[in-house]
């Protein structure tokens, strides 16, 4: 047997074995020690090191006199040979495909939407800062500076998955014009890998909604909780050759209902108060105006547990509609072209979180509402992707890396 030694010294490393008894860690040393004196010319067992043999053995040498281990005189003991191997029962292996239970590491599932307006009002514009070149505009919230994640940041409306986004109590407002289980969203996007999140809302639920619905939902209710911007659609006004599959023409949102805050308010409290507004108004969620996007993951960061995965939607929208923030989690907003959003960021006015910043300046590749509109119909059978930050800490800050 070939055997390497390692003289790794560390005094206040004890004894480390795996069940071999203290008499025969001696034996083994002494044999190990006169197998590589030869080929390491060594002369000298040390006083603490690490012996490390093929068969991946490993043991840690405790030194022979310590201060910091020292507690006085012990009753001499007798050395008891340990049991030969073929005795000994073998402890079982680790169990490693036990399933993922819920904790404050792993992701959460949530939904974001980037609502893309037609612009047609004059800019601000001086002859010294020509009109910025897209003719669409973003919906960018300020969050209040008093929320746990993100405070301050200008974001898309968003938020997390909730039970009520996937109940089967959403099947009679959807099921009298279109059929089950996608509504007519078209065909099923690309199943994509599992990753660790955590256990679906609609475990043991029998009727629940299909994923892409489901986070359709929960992206377009946060746009009313956050915004009041109600992206509805009236149910007289669905009719089957139009819903196979998403909007042919970007929409509009819908008109604020009389009692909006009051209905927010019941909504804020409840989700499941969402789908008794789209009841009261006769109308159902508009998941056809939502395109898929992309999916975003938290990264780690150290003493920071929340993380998210975040799917991200775009709607293309004639014009913009009016925004109420709730004045609780967000305090702001703006409408801003994507070159806008780029420099206000640089220029340190507002921040923007990397997804955030990473698809504005995405956008920026579009001229006109028309052709980011045309591109979203173009791809909307190549699935979406999933990107996770890489984060780098340095000693002045930290950098984080972002798809290229």
């Amino acid at each position: 047997m070939q055997l390497s030694f390692q003289a790794a010294v560390n005094n206040n490393r004890s004894l480390a074995t795996d069940r071999p008894g203290p008499a025969r860690v001696t034996r083994f040393c002494l044999r190990a020690f006169e197998a590589v004196r030869s080929h390491a010319g060594v002369t000298s067992l040390p006083e603490a090191g690490t012996l490390r043999v093929e068969a991946e053995l490993v043991l840690v040498l405790k030194p022979r006199r310590s201060p910091a281990l020292v507690r006085g005189p012990e009753p001499a003991q007798e050395l008891q040979p340990a049991p030969e191997p073929e005795l000994q029962t073998p402890s079982p292996p680790p169990v490693m495909s036990s399933p993922l239970r819920p904790s404050p590491s792993v992701w959460r599932r949530a939904a974001t939407v980037v609502l893309a307006a037609g612009w047609t009002r004059p800019g601000a514009a001086t002859s010294r800062s020509p009109p910025p070149s897209e003719g669409f505009r973003l919906l960018l919230l300020q969050r209040s500076q008093n929320q746990g994640f993100m405070p301050g940041a200008h974001v898309f409306p968003g938020g997390v998955l909730d039970a009520a986004d996937r109940s089967a109590d959403w099947l009679h407002l959807f099921s009298a014009h279109l059929g089950q289980p996608r509504f007519g969203l078209g065909p099923a996007p690309p199943a994509r890998a599992s990753f660790p999140v955590l256990p679906d809302a609609a475990d043991g639920q029998a009727g629940a909604l299909p994923d892409d619905v489901a986070m359709r939902i929960c992206a377009i209710r946060e746009a009313f909780e956050e915004a009041g911007v109600l992206l509805l659609r009236p149910r007289g006004s669905l009719s089957v050759p139009e819903s196979q599959g998403p909007a042919r023409e970007p929409g509009c949102a819908l008109t604020p209902p009389q009692g909006l805050e009051a209905w927010r308010a019941r909504v804020r409290r409840d989700p499941r108060h969402f789908l008794r507004l789209c009841e009261h108004l006769d109308c159902t969620p508009d998941i056809w105006a939502l395109h898929d996007w992309n999916v975003w993951l938290t990264p780690f960061k150290r003493g920071f547990s929340r993380r998210f995965d975040t799917a991200f939607f775009l709607c293309c929208l004639r014009e913009p509609p009016s925004v109420y923030p709730d004045l609780a989690e967000v305090v702001g907003c703006q409408w801003s072209s994507p070159s806008e959003a780029t420099k206000s960021f640089i220029s340190k006015e507002i921040w923007l979180p990397p997804p955030q910043f990473y698809e504005v300046r995405r956008l920026e590749n579009f001229a006109s509402l028309s052709d980011l509109h045309k591109f979203c119909l173009d791809r909307a059978l190549e699935g979406t992707e999933r990107w996770l930050p890489i984060t780098l800490l340095t000693a002045d800050g930290m950098v984080q890396l972002l798809p290229a």
